[in-house]
This record gives C-alpha cells, structure tokens and sequence, in this order.
C-alpha cells in the first residue's frame, strides 16, 4: 500500500514523474533540458532508486512527517479556539494541581488498550509535576461497551466515587453489563440503586456528549489524545520522557 503514493512523492521532491520517459519531466524541463536530456534524468532517477531504496523510505518518512506537521498545526487552531471549554471540567475529574501552572487535557476511552497502558504513567507524571493541572475527558469511541462504561463513571461521578470508578472499569478486562456495573457500585461503597438510575441521567449522558464535541474540535483521531496546554496535541500512547518534553514545552510557552 504504501508504494501507491511514491510516484507523487517523489514528483513533489523532484518535480518527475517515474512513469517511462515522462512527459511531465520533459514539460517541466524543456526550458532547460532537451527531451533527450530529460529522459536520461528520469532514467538516473531510476536506477538511484533501484540502487537505493532507501531513497523511498526518506520520501516517505518526509511525508509522513510533513502531514502530521500540518494536522498539528490544524488541531492547534480548534484547541485555541475551544480552549476555555475544553481546559475546563468537572473538579471530580481534575487531578494533580487544581492551581496548576500547566493545564494537560487527556481524552481516553475506558475500553482503550492504549489508555489503559498509559494509566501508571499519567500516574506518575502527575506525581512528577506538581504544578500540572490535568483535566480528564471520557470519550466513548469504540461503541456500546465504551459507552456503558463511560456512563458508569459519571454515574458514580453523581455520588463522589468518579475516581474510584474509573480505575475499576479500566481494570476490568471483560465487557461491562449491568451486573457487573451493580457489583461495582456496590465495591466502590455506592447507592447502587442510585447508580443504576443515573446511568440514564440526562446529566450523564450531557457529559458524554459535551466531552465528544469538544474532541471533534480538537480534531481527536483516536485515544488517548493528550493537550498539552495549547503548544500541542498528541495523539496515541508515549513514553514518560516524551510526555516530560511536551509537558516542559507548555509551560515554556
């Protein structure tokens, strides 16, 4: 798949086409070179790539790296724009700092792999930076289980325990029911009664779609999705030190 794109990549590098003795490389040379000469450079172009491969892997990475280049600088523009609504949350659903110099937004998904390996290092990096203030948004992105797990812990929002409920749906490795909502509500010490109603509390499901919106806005492409003040969004899992880098970036801002 990924060779569909070196024609046009390497035409954006080069300005030539690798398509026989192109007449894109002709046109765009001929007030340079004769067709002739414009057939030999393709024809070197060529065998540099047959030579060296590595070439295309350049190409590609320089692609690559230009595109998410581009698409930071797009989820810029809705975090700044958004930037009031999204900085703020629920104080049940703000950790670290309340006062914090820095404000980190973390969108996640609490049936997400990758947001459940990144939980210790969230961990830790609050613990790391005390004058983090990090703001958490539950996104159900990978349908009806997402869903009914994110409901669960706004529910137990409404009762004090959104925390405690958090980790335990995020720990719980099988698809959430009713019955093992129920057996949670009643370990995290809840009015499990309560809870159950409220998992269809228009407030719940307000929550959920407020945090959804605003995820569009910043252009979320999947979870976890990390804000780092406004100086960057960045999406997917990474290391302590990454996450350290971005986080010293926002407060240099």
């Amino acid at each position: 798949m990924k060779f569909r794109v070196l024609p046009s990549a390497l035409a954006a590098m080069m300005g030539l086409s690798l398509g026989g003795a192109s007449a894109q490389a002709q046109q765009a040379g001929s007030h340079v070179f004769n067709a002739q000469q414009c057939g030999a450079i393709v024809d070197i172009v060529r065998q540099a790539l047959k030579d060296d491969p590595s070439i295309l892997v350049d190409a590609m990475q320089s692609l690559r790296q230009k595109s998410m280049e581009r698409q930071q600088a797009q989820n810029l523009v809705g975090v700044r724009a958004n930037w009031q609504a999204i900085s703020t949350a629920p104080s049940y659903s703000v950790r670290g700092n309340p006062a914090g110099s820095v404000t980190v937004v973390e969108f996640l998904d609490p049936r997400c792999g990758y947001c459940r390996r990144m939980a210790p290092l969230v961990d830790a990096f609050i613990a790391r930076h005390p004058d983090v203030r990090l703001v958490e948004k539950v996104v159900p992105v990978l349908g009806p289980a997402s869903v009914l797990a994110s409901r669960a812990i706004y529910a137990a929002a409404l009762q004090g325990h959104y925390d405690g409920m958090r980790r335990a749906v995020m720990e719980e490795t099988s698809k959430p029911d009713e019955n093992a909502l129920k057996d949670m509500a009643r370990q995290q010490g809840l009015n499990v009664a309560k809870f159950m109603q409220d998992l269809s509390n228009p407030a719940v499901a307000g929550l959920i779609t407020t945090n959804l919106g605003q995820a569009q806005a910043v252009g979320l492409d999947g979870t976890p999705t990390f804000v780092f003040g406004q100086a960057a969004v960045a999406p997917g899992a990474m290391s302590a030190e990454q996450m350290d880098r971005l986080f010293d970036a926002a407060k240099g801002r």
